[in-house]
């Protein structure tokens, strides 16, 4: 399981997740850590295809980072 595959997992089972997220908002679960919303600017990028440069929009998404206690656990 990856980061967005365990952020849509608690997103679907609580809901508030996304609310909290849409609204610009982040969502620290003590012990376990935060999701917040991130942006990425807009940027040039390259068709594989063609070669030809593309225009990449700015977007914004989910990221979770893990809290220490939950880091601590993971590493023994």
């Amino acid at each position: 399981m990856n980061k967005t595959e365990l952020i849509d997992k608690v997103a679907k089972k609580t809901g508030l997740v996304a609310v909290e997220l849409d609204a610009g908002r982040k969502v620290q679960i003590t012990g376990f850590g935060t999701f917040v919303t991130r942006r990425r600017k807009k940027r040039m990028g390259r068709n594989p295809q063609t070669g030809e440069a593309i225009s990449i929009p700015a977007t914004k998404f989910p990221a979770f980072a893990a809290g220490k206690a939950l880091k601590t656990r993971i590493a023994k």
